[in-house]
């Protein structure tokens, strides 16, 4: 881990400091990316088994999942697993509901009404990584709302082990959350089924849910394919940033990057910190958690490209956050409450010392799909209203025509279409 203080910087200096892994927009994998849709446009179920041997080393002879299979798996997970599902999924279902949008009508002038009304998408996308580890969280994060929003199909794309089938706390959680096209495909190669549709997996309107790198470019040339589908937001490797002040407990600060840093080797966890002491603890804690973490190797190779940021002000901290943007912010700093108003761009964040990135990943209610390598300037997470849009409707009365029409006929002329023009003025002889 890299130990930098802000004070000593240049604007060069900072840049550098707070700049991304750059793996992601390696122009390699972007080219294998193109390959593998292009493979499975092409090939449809063929290729996506293909490279499912290839990639995750399972030979499968079809990729959907029998419904009984995750009936079975409900069925045969432990009491307290499934309690705990229940719980994220009713604290979820309830903060998801509250965001659900209402219909709007305005009378823009006499005789003009406007109306915007929301309908749900009717095929949803939902990706699940499961390589490195099985992502329940996230199937319970995309499954909730996508039902709560109305959505007509919801589709569960993935990854198998080697042992050929999916992990069955992943079927169960689908089963409990009512979806029944779960589908056995993970990385690039399920992006692009989801994107073009194959004999066996459904087109969608819109892919949702996090990935590796390659998941995030397939993602994105989705997104670019015409006619192809929308997607949630940009999303790459996990990343947090913590604020501490010198009150802050180490051991917690250093759990919280670990649990970030144990996603992938290209997770990016910073400390902003305005304790040296702090500081200095949190180094110690994060070798004294490590010794015994299962996934140490992958955390400890995030961790050396970790950045420990000392700031001499609450200004500096807010200045950083501001700047980098982060996936997940963790303020533990006095009066944490108090800084909330000034953070402009963050995907999500976790106020005082008994609020870890954790509950946000699991049970809270929140969203855990966040915009990440900067993203969050322009994004939110997944909402309700992730998955819906929206259809604006017009009624004019007589009196409507009469009063806006000349305004209309004006505007035609200008930009020089005459039809658009004779369409109001025709109108209007015939009330005249």
């Amino acid at each position: 881990m890299q130990v930098l203080s802000w004070t000593d910087m240049d604007d060069h200096a900072r840049q550098a400091a707070l700049a991304r892994p750059a793996a992601i927009d390696d122009p390699e994998i972007y080219g294998r990316v193109r390959d593998i849709m292009t493979a499975v446009k092409s090939g449809g179920d063929k290729a996506v088994l293909d490279y499912t041997a290839q990639f995750d080393g399972a030979e499968l002879s079809a990729l959907a999942v029998p419904y009984s299979s995750l009936k079975d798996a409900w069925a045969g997970l432990p009491d307290t697993d499934k309690d705990a599902i229940r719980m994220a999924k009713a604290n979820i279902e309830a903060f998801h509901k509250a965001q659900l949008p209402q219909a709007i009508q305005v009378e823009t002038m006499p005789g003009v009404i406007c109306r915007r009304e929301p309908r749900p998408i009717e095929t949803a996308g939902l990706y699940v990584p499961g390589g490195t580890a099985p992502l329940v969280s996230t199937l319970l994060m995309l499954a909730v709302p996508a039902k709560v929003a109305g959505v007509t199909r919801r589709i569960i794309a993935t990854p198998p082990g080697q042992d050929g089938a999916v992990n069955s706390a992943i079927l169960a959680a689908a089963y409990y959350c009512g979806i029944s096209d779960v589908y056995m495909c993970g990385g690039a190669q399920a992006i692009a089924a989801l994107t073009y549709g194959t004999e066996t997996i459904p087109k969608c309107d819109k892919i949702f849910g996090p990935g590796n790198a390659y998941v995030a470019a397939a993602k994105a040339m989705a997104a670019m394919e015409p006619g192809g589908p929308a997607i949630d937001l940009p999303a790459g490797p996990s990343e947090a940033m913590v604020l501490a002040d010198k009150d802050a407990n180490p051991g917690f600060i250093a759990s919280d990057l670990l649990s970030q840093a144990e996603h992938d080797t290209m997770a990016q966890v910073m400390l902003v910190c305005s304790s040296e002491v702090v500081m200095r603890g949190v180094k110690g804690e994060v070798e004294s958690q490590l010794s015994d973490l299962p996934r140490a190797e992958i955390a400890r190779a995030a961790m050396e490209n970790s950045k420990f940021i000392l700031v001499s002000s609450r200004n500096d901290m807010i200045e950083i956050v501001n700047a980098y943007a982060p996936e997940h912010l963790i303020v533990q700093i006095a009066d944490p409450d108090f800084i909330v108003e000034d953070i402009k761009h963050a995907g999500s964040i976790f106020l005082g010392p008994w609020t870890p990135e954790s509950v946000g990943d699991y049970a809270s209610g929140t969203n855990h799909t966040l915009p990440t390598y900067g993203a969050a300037r322009a994004y939110s997470g997944v909402t309700t209203e992730s998955f819906m849009k929206y259809i604006s409707v017009q009624q004019l009365s007589a009196d409507g025509m009469r009063a806006l029409g000349p305004a209309v006929e004006r505007l035609a002329v200008m930009e020089e279409l005459e039809a658009h023009k004779r369409a109001v003025s025709l109108r209007l002889e015939a009330l005249s």
